[in-house]
């Protein structure tokens, strides 16, 4: 289904619902994994300070990044967080119909549109498990944003479903922020090179706790990297940003990331579990979730979550997602006691 309008609050995110009178709660409604950053990347970033008199220099980052997916390092783009990715993409690229897929993240489109680009939605549908139909996507869109898994829908697209969204003069632009929280990273795209116009980007802030730091990359054809860097400002990437970007793709992080995707994976399984229990109250978790988040929705809402922060928890208002409404929250996934306090709060809100 095809849709326009600016309609939602484009630039409300999770981090809101901690801010001022929510700092003290416990946070559901940022995906940043709890605990982290660790004290081994602490550290690594510590190393780096002694460095900040001199301007940055992100080519050894980058080449660790390129060799983490196999590729040469002119595909690879260091950028301030993923955010700042959307914002280049919107300003660099030549396109005339522009399309994102929703429900997703929504910077992709508000970076969009304030580059004076006109936006086109496909939204998927509850009805179908907010899965993608390629076919539903305009044959003439020369510029097509999906997430994988989508942020907040915690679905896990199939790869070769989106790859199928790729054409010649199109740009693909695959938002894979939360791909490491993804066992094995199945249904990744990054580092495929046989996908024309394959645009994927990544963000190190999520699994690594450094929201505050703003650490990702892009992963794209040349000529696409080429005009995305002339359109990025001087030295845009901190030196202890490239020192954590460095250290977050050695084997051992990446280990370390696999094994927290795993111990996610079981984490969410207690939480979709203990939602379960409230089905009769009209309580529904889209499913199967492969993000650290789930997408619930539940009768009546936005005063559960207003109730929930009575209680002490945060979680994310949904309704400023395009193709969603008041009636959903997304939680994030956390350890199995946190998730067990969240579930006796919400047993609470819901009477």
């Amino acid at each position: 289904m095809r849709t326009e309008g600016r309609g939602p609050d484009l630039r409300h995110h999770g981090d809101a619902e901690v801010r001022d009178d929510g700092a003290a709660l416990v946070d559901l409604a940022v995906n940043v994994r709890a605990d982290t950053p660790p004290a081994w990347l602490r550290e690594e970033i510590a190393a780096s300070l002694p460095s900040l008199a001199a301007y940055p220099d992100g080519r050894a980052a980058r080449a660790a990044v390129a060799a983490r997916h196999g590729l040469p390092v002119e595909r690879v783009l260091l950028t301030a967080g993923a955010a700042e990715a959307f914002v280049l993409l919107a300003r660099a690229l030549k396109i005339r119909r522009p399309v994102v897929v929703h429900p997703q993240f929504t910077e992709p489109e508000a970076a969009l549109r304030d580059a004076g680009h006109t936006v086109d939605r496909v939204v998927l549908r509850e009805e179908d498990g907010f899965r993608l139909d390629p076919a539903a996507v305009p044959e003439d869109a020369d510029l097509v944003v999906i997430g994988n898994p989508t942020n907040p829908t915690s679905v896990l697209h199939p790869a070769e479903a989106i790859a199928r969204l790729a054409r010649p003069g199109r740009v693909l632009v695959v938002d894979e922020a939360f791909m490491d929280a993804v066992p094995g990273e199945r249904e990744g795209l990054a580092g495929r090179t046989d996908v024309p116009g394959l645009v994927v980007l990544r963000s190190l802030t999520k699994t690594w706790g450094l929201a505050g730091l703003r650490i990702g990359y892009v992963l794209a054809p040349r000529e696409i990297i080429a005009g995305l860097e002339r359109a990025q400002p001087l030295w845009p990437v901190s030196t202890p940003a490239l020192a954590a970007a460095r250290a977050c793709v050695t084997p051992r992080a990446l280990a370390e990331a696999g094994h927290a995707a795993h111990r996610i994976t079981a984490e969410r399984g207690h939480l979709v579990a203990g939602l379960s229990e409230f089905a009769s109250l009209g309580v529904r978790v889209v499913a199967p979730a492969d993000g650290p988040f789930v997408l619930v929705r539940m009768p009546g809402a936005a005063a559960v979550r207003h109730r929930l922060r009575e209680l002490g928890y945060a979680v994310r208002r949904g309704d400023t997602f395009p193709g969603l409404g008041e009636e959903w929250i997304r939680v994030a996934v956390r350890d199995r006691g946190t998730v067990s306090g969240f579930l006796s709060a919400l047993s609470v809100a819901l009477r």
